[in-house]
């Protein structure tokens, strides 16, 4: 690792407070020093805030995901013989909703989709994709060749990315340090142990929908759907998931590297609008888990199914598992009512436990 002063690492701070860019090389190098703890805790914030506030480049953000996947990640290779998908948000939107991508994740799996999932605590708001997990019974304080199995027999698992069995050096500890947006919020959860080649990310921006799917090009994905949803017509608080209340924008990464822009509204996938206060989240995590529990269950036929049923129906197409994104959110409703995604949320807590019988135990409580 290159050595840095203050002093220049300093002067990297006021070119970004300048409005100019940096290489590759240089946010790489930049993000070495923050991992390290080589800088103050006021020169890492401040080369945070500075770069968040000019705006990162798909150079800054891969340079990034470069110091925290080659530092500060342990990794592993799942042995399954289809590509592994990862599906998350980047947290830091505007508008709030329930745990859709951990649910959507589960009905994904149960269609025979290899989830590799890499998520955190929740960062800005109640019940992150951890927290959730934690819940229902998932160990998510194993080490990786636990969750290897796990995706390996189960078709599913989660890698904590705030855990220090994962990325052991630093990621942990600076994240549980800031609550604003930061490049993080991407570079991070691409720092996947098992390195997905395929993936679905909900963006917290529509500034986003361009780079973000150029970054995963760039790192070494081959097909990606990048989605932001809205709420509402004017402009107002967006989501980083595909919406069922108003529109949803995607940016899909093709096979041949081209990129595609469109966007749909629930109406043209034949899915009612739902109202906004349906998926907001609750503000108790076991609350949450028990409303997940009886989405999967079949037992809520609110806007939250279809919220569900339309994400993972964005992982079934992209996958080829559906043809089309209406037929991926008919498919999920099938595997949800048909109770095979319950039945898949089983099987995860066994495999992915160093004591299947406390995690079932758990599961059973919530259930009760």
């Amino acid at each position: 690792m290159e050595k840095v002063t203050m002093k220049e690492f300093g002067h990297v701070i006021t070119k970004l407070l300048n409005r100019e860019n940096l290489s590759r090389d240089e946010a790489r190098n930049m993000f070495l020093q923050v991992m390290s703890d080589e800088q103050t805790q006021m020169q890492q914030g401040a080369f945070l805030a500075a770069i968040t506030a000019k705006g990162e480049t798909v150079d800054e953000i891969a340079g990034s995901w470069d110091a925290i996947y080659n530092l500060d990640t342990v990794k592993v290779q799942p042995e399954v013989g289809e590509p592994l998908v990862d599906n998350c948000g980047t947290g830091m939107d505007s508008f709030k909703t329930f745990n859709v991508s951990t649910a959507a994740s589960i009905v994904a799996a149960a269609a025979g989709v290899k989830m590799a999932k890499h998520g955190a605590r929740a960062l800005s708001s109640v019940c992150g994709t951890i927290d959730i997990l934690e819940e229902l019974g998932v160990d998510v304080e194993c080490d990786v060749e636990i969750v290897k199995k796990s995706i390996e027999k189960a078709g599913i698992g989660i890698f904590n990315g705030m855990s220090p069995k994962v990325h052991p050096w630093a990621l942990g500890r600076i994240l549980s340090q800031i609550s604003f947006g930061t490049v993080l919020n991407i570079a991070a959860s691409l720092a996947n142990p098992a390195l997905p080649r395929y993936g679905v990310r909900g963006v917290y921006s529509k500034n986003l929908l361009d780079p973000v799917p150029r970054i995963m090009k760039e790192i070494g994905y081959k097909k990606a759907l990048v989605v932001h949803g809205t709420v509402d017509a004017e402009g107002g608080p967006g989501m980083d998931e595909a919406s069922v209340v108003d529109r949803t924008y995607v940016a899909e990464l093709k096979e041949d590297g081209n990129i595609e822009h469109y966007s749909f509204l629930p109406e043209d996938l034949g899915i009612k609008r739902g109202e906004r206060e349906e998926i907001k989240p609750l503000q108790d995590r076991k609350e949450e888990a028990k409303r997940l529990l009886n989405i999967l269950k079949g037992g809520d036929t609110s806007a939250r199914l279809d919220m569900v049923c339309l994400n993972s129906g964005l992982v079934l197409y992209l996958t080829g598992k559906a043809l089309s994104l209406k037929e991926g959110h008919e498919q999920s409703r099938n595997l949800i009512f048909s109770g095979q995604a319950f039945r898949k949320l089983e099987q995860w807590v066994k495999e992915q436990n160093t004591d299947p019988a406390a995690g079932f135990y758990k599961l059973e409580r919530l259930m009760q």
